[in-house]
């Protein structure tokens, strides 16, 4: 009998999926209704995204390293004889896996709007955080429904799997792809901070001074990121 840890990213990709609709819908129905304690649920809501697309990143993580075969997308970039370390890597070498990793990155820059925002105008954090939320949904539901990375082998799982892209066997290319999405997710907190200015008529300096320290972190990764590349 196959773990079901693969099952459990499974549903914390589904309960992620919740998780952003709630961020999007409630605080979207609070600026509409003007009642503040609707917008303050969409900090809650992104850390719980943030949290469950975590595990199911992890779930996937832990298929590589113990060799879960039985996980199609594990049976296809990995084998026994791989390093722990390229087992790891392997989590993001091919599409389905860095899909997963994206919208994880995704959840995380989320988080971190929601945390250390906290100076700026409610309204103006949550139509940052609705904005984000909407681009995860898309994210999520392009994964669950036409690249799931939680697929599995079915009567019977593969004895081997294949072997990691040979151009991801080195350690420049571990850290290169997730600095470089890093950068790139990143920048979607300026589009969202540009998009919720227009929608708030805040088409002023103040919204580029609050974005400009994200679009200065999300540039440091990408610099890094071509870097290592």
């Amino acid at each position: 009998m196959q773990p079901l840890i693969p099952e459990f990213g499974q549903l914390a990709l589904i309960l992620a999926l919740v998780a952003a609709t709630l961020q999007f819908l409630v605080p979207v129905t609070g600026l509409r209704l003007r009642q503040d304690w609707l917008m303050a649920y969409a900090r809650p809501l992104a850390n719980a995204q943030a949290v469950f697309l975590l595990l199911s990143l992890l779930a996937l993580t832990y298929a590589f390293v113990v060799d879960d075969f039985s996980v199609v997308y594990v049976a296809s970039n990995s084998n026994t004889a791989l390093p722990t370390p390229y087992k790891i890597s392997a989590v993001w070498g091919a599409h389905e896996g860095s899909l997963l990793l994206w919208v994880t990155m995704l959840g995380g820059w989320s988080a971190a709007v929601a945390l250390f925002s906290r100076s700026l105008p409610l309204d103006m954090v949550a139509r940052v955080l609705s904005i984000m939320a909407l681009v995860s949904i898309g994210f999520i539901l392009f994964t669950l429904e036409t690249s799931n990375p939680f697929e599995r082998h079915l009567p019977s799982a593969p004895v081997e799997g294949a072997d990691l892209n040979p151009l991801l066997q080195d350690f420049g290319l571990i850290v290169h792809p997730p600095t470089l999405y890093m950068g790139y997710v990143g920048l979607s907190v300026v589009f969202s901070f540009a998009l919720a200015a227009l929608l708030g008529g805040r088409l002023d300096a103040a919204w580029a001074r609050w974005s400009r320290p994200w679009t200065t972190t999300a540039w440091v990764f990408l610099t890094i990121g071509i870097a290592l590349g």
